[in-house]
């Protein structure tokens, strides 16, 4: 089941749910805006590397107020916003249609886990013919709550739990490269 707005903020209001900070503008009939951090980070170029699931990536981290994505360019972004999921809800993070209309495809891998708690790294890539300029804390996307038909057993307690910034990828942590 979708969360409205009005178990959004119920949600908020009695603790369950957190997410800080948060204006109340952002409450959407049936999601919560997202807006864009200051924090990207850029993968390392080197024009004959292979990228290995089973080794460090190298990014170069960019604390900034704006930043030009070239067109075909990839980067990782975060959120303002600071999540905590109870370990009963899940949420999707869509793009805004209006960015989308812009050629700015944005992602999170689409899931954010019950139990999860953080700010959330947003994947964004340009697949237009012009540079976009990004704004923090212009809204960027939206997530949407799901609730499950009870608790997780085994709530999100992975790699990437209580991350703030953008976080490059921990493929090299899985369980099959330990």
């Amino acid at each position: 089941m979708i969360l409205s707005d009005k178990t959004i903020r119920l949600l908020l209001s009695n603790g369950k749910l957190g997410i800080s900070p948060l204006e109340d503008i952002q409450i959407q009939p049936a999601s919560v805006d997202v807006r864009l951090g200051n924090s990207f980070c850029v993968l390392e170029s080197c024009s004959n590397a292979i990228l290995k699931m089973d080794t460090p990536i190298q990014y170069r981290s960019i604390i900034n107020d704006t930043f030009l994505l070239l067109p075909g360019q990839f980067v990782l972004a975060t959120t303002v916003e600071y999540f905590r999921l109870p370990d009963n809800l899940t949420a999707f993070v869509e793009g805004r249609s209006s960015i989308g209309r812009l050629g700015l495809f944005i992602q999170n891998a689409g899931w954010v886990d019950p139990g999860f708690e953080g700010e959330i790294t947003l994947e964004l890539f340009n697949a237009s013919s012009s540079a976009i300029e990004l704004k923090a804390a212009r809204r960027i996307g939206q997530l949407v709550f799901a609730q499950l038909d009870r608790n997780a057993e085994k709530p999100y307690q992975g790699k990437y739990q209580g991350q703030r910034n953008a976080t490059g990828s921990r493929i090299q942590l899985d369980e099959e490269f330990i």
